[in-house]
């Protein structure tokens, strides 16, 4: 893995997590709460997501960086969601 895919991997998960906290401040100052559970969507779609990663990474060739690399961003800012929340 070079250092651009390392970087662009990051820098999508903390864009990720970002977006998501923000929104989540937002809806509870506008309604008081949060969906109850949301937190158990994101892991769930981030280990769709790390699923499919590891697939792309076996059967993909390098054409298909820049996918890859969302996939690993998607499922690695879902997962510090995730535990964020613990």
């Amino acid at each position: 893995m070079t250092v651009v895919r390392a970087f662009r991997i990051a820098g999508i998960a903390a864009a990720f997590w970002c977006a998501f906290t923000f929104s989540q401040a937002a809806t509870r100052a506008r309604e008081g709460t949060t969906i109850e559970g949301i937190h158990w969507a994101i892991g769930a779609l981030s280990v769709m997501f790390l699923v499919n990663a590891f697939l792309a990474e076996r059967f993909q060739g390098a054409e298909a960086n820049v996918r890859k690399d969302l996939l690993w961003g998607l499922a690695a800012g879902g997962i510090a969601i995730f535990l964020g929340h613990f």
